[in-house]
């Protein structure tokens, strides 16, 4: 029987091509190391164990008969669960959706199915994804594999727990202010965040949508590049797809040569007060390894970062009160017997929901409010266009942007819940890239003297996600 631990997509791939092992072999392993390991981490809200085992034996029927797979077919992935897969839960890690089943697949998740991807199961997230800790999920908090005393990061924590447990290959996340790179780097894995436009976001259940995408969670930036290959392109299903062409030979087989040509801006504004001390030196020590491959640095500005937290903090919400709108309980939601409709609406959406996503409802639509929208929402907008501006400029001297991914290494439950607002801070470094809609990855450093793993990210123009992923690929391989 096979062993998964530590395995890369290419690893597993090489494998079941040359016949070491099973695809159904495989999927077992893994579902054994989630019956195993899942529950004292409680990375998974469902496990789709009949499902994952009948797409192993079509792929294992695929080699039998000496057709080539693709590098995804017979790979376990873990999904988020608030993107959808037909036929199974759909909870967004609320009790509103608790009893939803998806109807049809999110257009990521058909691109996996086509490539024979095995969906292994739903992970927990915050509620709605909102959060930065997954201790508001509604069916209980997941714990960080590398210290089960400590957070894994939100709002994909389940993904980024499954992954860097080995309870599955890869996984996917969504990605609205951090979502899918703090917990990449609270659980030492790595997580890239696509350029808005670039990944479709039809099934996803919506947060922010001006915001909002899917991304991988993977143990390497190889493996992050041919997941992400793998969802990426335009679909007529999601209008805020973007055409825009890529060159797959330049994601999957970086040239080292015009990689060593990038020139990494190193910007100010985010070595500042509140990055704790070890965060910095190991960044550092990244810094010092990109030059060490060849690469120029240069000191840049972006000066409207410190407005980033606040500018995300009117237009989220904003964006998610009207997207929550809908669970109602009669479209959405856990319709029971009521006197009259208001009371429909109040029963339902006053229990169904948690705290967070009732503050940042009630944040959200006293920002749109009448008499309030232009002093909240219309100049949260102009200043998030200065933020996008920023960048664009940056751009102009340099090709890459590299920062801390996180402020600190993963915190303690139960440290931030007292102050939403520090809570909030978590994800200063990370919201930027969002508000501009820029590519940003995470990717590991080193431990700190805890054992707790620190991650840096890059950020690249838009739709450049080969030269985060090149500069990634060389650096881990270095």
């Amino acid at each position: 029987m096979v062993e998964i631990t530590g395995m890369t997509i290419k690893e597993a791939h090489e494998g079941l091509s040359s016949k070491k092992f099973s695809a159904k072999e495989l999927v077992g392993d893994t579902l054994k190391r989630i019956d195993k390991e899942d529950k004292g981490i409680r990375a998974y809200l469902h496990v789709n164990e009949s499902g994952a085992l009948e797409t192993a034996s079509t792929v294992d029927k695929d080699i039998s008969a000496g057709n080539e797979i693709d590098p995804l077919a017979g790979i376990p992935v873990a999904v988020k669960d608030n993107i959808l897969v037909m036929g199974i839960q759909a909870t967004a890690g609320s009790q509103i959706l608790k009893d939803y089943v998806a109807s049809y697949d999110a257009t990521v998740i058909r691109k996996l199915k086509e490539k024979n991807a095995v969906v292994i199961g739903k992970t927990n997230l915050d509620e709605f994804a909102m959060g930065s800790s997954t201790e508001n999920s509604s069916f209980g908090p997941t714990r960080n594999p590398c210290d089960i005393t400590r957070v894994p990061g939100g709002s994909s924590g389940g993904s980024a727990a499954a992954v860097a447990s080995h309870m599955a290959v890869v996984a996917l996340g969504t990605d609205t202010g951090g979502s899918v790179r703090q917990p990449g780097a609270f659980c030492g894995v790595v997580g890239l965040k696509p350029t808005y436009g670039a990944v479709s976001r039809y099934g996803l259940i919506a947060l922010g949508s001006s915001l909002d995408q899917a991304g991988p969670i993977t143990k390497t930036v190889e493996d992050s590049a041919l997941l992400f290959n793998a969802i990426k392109g335009y679909d007529e299903l999601d209008a805020t797809s973007s055409r825009e062409p890529y060159e797959e030979e330049e994601l999957l087989n970086p040239d080292l040569k015009k990689i060593k040509d990038l020139k990494v801006g190193i910007p100010e504004e985010y070595f500042v007060e509140g990055l704790s001390r070890e965060v910095g030196e190991a960044v550092e020590e990244a810094i010092k390894s990109i030059e060490g491959l060849g690469l120029k640095t240069k000191k840049i500005s972006l000066p409207h970062t410190k407005y980033a937290i606040s500018v995300y903090y009117i237009v989220m919400p904003s964006e998610a009160s009207t997207n929550l709108a809908r669970y109602d309980g009669i479209r959405y939601g856990t319709r029971g017997a009521s006197k009259s409709l208001l009371a429909l609406y109040e029963s339902n959406r006053g229990d169904g929901f948690g705290p967070e996503p009732k503050r940042r409802i009630l944040l959200g639509t006293f920002a749109l409010s009448a008499g309030y929208y232009d002093a909240y929402y219309d100049k949260a907008q102009r200043v998030r266009s200065l933020i996008k501006e920023d960048f664009e400029k940056a751009f102009e001297s340099v090709d890459v942007i590299l920062t801390p991914t996180a402020p600190t290494t993963a915190f303690k439950f139960g440290e931030k819940t007292a102050s939403p607002l520090e809570m909030y801070l978590s994800d200063i470094f990370t919201i930027p890239a969002n508000l501009a809609g820029v590519p940003a990855i995470s990717i590991p450093v080193k431990e700190n003297k805890d054992s707790l793993p620190i991650g840096f990210q890059l950020m690249g123009r838009h739709f450049r996600e080969a030269d985060i992923l090149g500069i990634g690929q060389f650096y881990e391989k270095s």
